[in-house]
């Protein structure tokens, strides 16, 4: 600039840096979204508390004394002895319900893990393809989810242990196939919306092969309504388990499930109320810290709340 001496360029430029280095800096939308759930107490401590759970179920039977299908045949129907190493009593057959309820707890979580991530891979690549798609593809696709709706998930579950035998693996995929349906439409929905973005029009006059348009372009901008309805989807799967198991579909012994220890803790809830107490509270808390946390991801996420 004319007029200004090389001293005086010199502290121009200093003090343009300096101006840089103080301007605020943006967050991106995961920052904000982390931001935002970081203010809420509920879902914060409800993290925690799952995270502990977590923990304790996998960590805790390396520490405990006896195992989840050992007998301890001087012990039976026995109230929480701490002498002994029956920290939450023993069942009828003489069997810690401290190492039950840890095995019981692993196995829900299993369950619940592998069932959900069944459950959204499947709905997400379907609901995907009928909305990208759109026309008779998406209504044929979306008769098919409606004719499943009908279906109820118990026979879908008889079906598979009386062709298969009692696998707990058909147990996950079970479940997982039946809870997708939900994914696939919230997925469908906001896919019709994506797919008329101008980056998907440019995509498209680019070159792009409609597959490669959905897994590069539509799924990753579905990560927010996937992460939340998957959050709320665990405590569904971990009440199916639990249900089915209670009805004797579910894991059988020696394993067990919370479902499991539920259905034999019920019936002598009066006599031995610390059968039903110890997996009881486990699966309310976890259910309740679940649902907190899936609310608070809704929150989080919500771009209208931004």
């Amino acid at each position: 600039m004319p007029g200004l001496t090389g001293k005086d360029t010199v502290l121009t430029d200093y003090a343009n840096k300096l101006a840089v280095l103080d301007a605020p800096k943006g967050r991106s939308l995961t920052q904000d979204a982390l931001r935002r759930l970081s203010k809420n107490k509920a879902a914060v401590v409800s993290i925690g508390i799952v995270v502990l759970i977590i923990l304790v179920a996998f960590i805790g039977p390396f520490f405990v004394p006896w195992g989840y299908s050992e007998v301890d045949w001087t012990s039976i129907r026995k109230p929480p002895d701490f002498d002994k190493g029956h920290y939450f009593g023993t069942d009828q057959n003489g069997r810690d319900m401290l190492a039950r309820v840890l095995q019981g707890t692993q196995m829900s979580l299993i369950v619940a893990a592998v069932a959900t991530v069944v459950s959204v891979t499947i709905g997400v690549i379907y609901g995907a393809v009928s909305g990208y798609f759109g026309g008779r593809v998406d209504a044929l696709m979306m008769r098919f989810v409606d004719v499943m709706y009908a279906l109820p998930y118990i026979l879908f579950v008889i079906i598979l242990v009386v062709m298969f035998g009692r696998n707990p693996v058909l147990l996950f995929v079970g479940i997982g196939a039946i809870e997708w349906l939900t994914m696939a439409r919230i997925v469908r929905g906001q896919t019709l919306s994506i797919k008329e973005k101008e980056f998907i029009e440019a995509a498209r006059a680019s070159g792009a092969k409609p597959f490669a348009i959905i897994m590069r372009h539509i799924v990753p901008n579905l990560s927010g309504p996937v992460v939340i309805y998957a959050t709320l989807t665990i405590p569904e799967i971990i009440i199916a388990e639990s249900f089915l198991s209670y009805l004797g579909l579910g894991v059988q012994e020696p394993q067990t499930s919370l479902g499991t220890l539920i259905s034999a803790g019920a019936p002598v809830a009066e006599v031995l109320p610390w059968m039903l107490l110890g997996p009881a509270v486990v699966l309310v808390t976890l259910l309740l810290c679940l649902t907190y946390i899936g609310d608070g991801l809704r929150d989080a996420l919500d771009p209208k709340d931004r």
